[in-house]
């Protein structure tokens, strides 16, 4: 069938996904990229903050990037939505963190499967590697997941081809078999070979931008949970921002660690009560929670600590309630008991 056959690919534009799309388009098969917006990749969330790299170059969605040097049309997919609910409640449970590895796979799966199917694509191409991951990457986990895909035999995976069963693309001749590839397990070796025996680049780290894997996030979620009894759909942006602190009272202080996450902040500020110096130097917090009249100074003197370390006036709103106090850098050993971070880790 050679040029008529097409297959739609998914696309986080790391290494493996853009050499099995590379693969493919070897062997003459029209390839239509997908990419899923969940609104928990790293590197977007960077981008909406205006942040830089440490070059300076601005943040840019990885597969915008891989789609534009392996020449293929890009579909930027939102499924943020419809993820939250999947993050709240997986049918498969989490991985090693907050991370829902199989439900997702199937979500995307889903619709890549809807798009197919719709614009007459032959068949779903994936970078999948055999085992590099151990929740969602055996054969028996690949193979449910197709199931609840609806995809079964329909989803090829060209970097382990040759350690899988055939898919029904091979078995037809739409694809050579032969020149796919064998690789399983976690070591990237073959992978980066490739990469420079094709010239392409791809995004660092190779391992994929999900906040839901990130030890401080998952340590954020379930602390929330375990304290507040119930996570929200706002819980789910906040605990990838800022400073976070569970004051005495119960109380959630998140503090603004750049102007890019003030800004992200100041944007949450007609739903939560929040606190900032008053001349607008230094950060911003929100208080989830209505603080008691006695954590008041406490607050203040955390603002103080994050706003240039000097003494401030502080305007809080807590309520229907205005307020505006002096503010004194508290001590960094006393905050240290109130943070929320992996405790193995870096305080973020």
């Amino acid at each position: 069938m050679g040029n008529e056959v097409r297959a739609v690919a998914l696309l986080s534009g790391g290494l493996d996904s853009s050499l099995a799309v590379r693969l493919l388009l070897d062997q003459g098969i029209k390839i239509k990229a997908l990419h899923f917006y969940t609104g928990f990749c790293i590197t977007e969330h960077k981008r909406r903050l205006g942040l830089t790299k440490e070059d300076g170059q601005q943040y840019v969605n990885p597969a915008l990037k891989a789609a534009a040097r392996l020449g293929v049309p890009l579909e930027i997919v939102d499924i943020s939505e419809e993820y939250y609910d999947i993050v709240l409640n997986p049918k498969f449970g989490y991985g090693k963190n907050v991370n829902p590895c199989v439900d997702c796979r199937i979500m995307m799966l889903r619709k890549a499967k809807e798009i197919m199917e719709k614009e007459g694509y032959h068949f779903v191409v994936t970078g999948e590697v055999l085992y590099q991951r151990p929740m969602s990457q055996t054969p028996q986990r690949l193979k449910l997941i197709e199931r609840e895909a609806g995809l079964e035999g329909l989803i090829l995976r060209p970097l382990s081809a040759k350690v899988l069963p055939p898919t029904v693309p091979e078995l037809k001749g739409w694809v050579d078999r032969s020149k796919l590839l064998g690789i399983k397990g976690r070591s990237r070796k073959v992978q980066i070979e490739l990469a420079k025996k094709y010239g392409l680049e791809y995004e660092q780290p190779a391992g994929g931008c999900c906040y839901l894997t990130d030890e401080t996030y998952a340590e954020r979620f379930r602390e929330a949970f375990a304290v507040e009894g119930t996570i929200t759909r706002d819980d789910l942006v906040l605990f990838a921002v800022g400073r976070h602190l569970r004051l005495p009272s119960g109380v959630k202080l998140i503090v603004a660690r750049n102007q890019g996450e003030v800004n992200f902040l100041k944007g949450f500020k007609g739903r939560y009560n929040h606190a900032y110096r008053l001349d607008g130097k230094g950060t911003f917090a929100l208080i989830k929670g209505n603080p008691p009249e006695e954590e008041l100074q406490l607050i203040a003197d955390i603002i103080a600590r994050y706003s240039k370390r000097e003494d401030s006036k502080i305007y809080m709103k807590v309520g229907d309630k205005e307020y505006i106090l002096e503010g004194h850098p508290i001590d960094d050993a006393l905050i240290e008991d109130f943070k929320i971070y992996h405790k193995e880790g870096v305080a973020r």
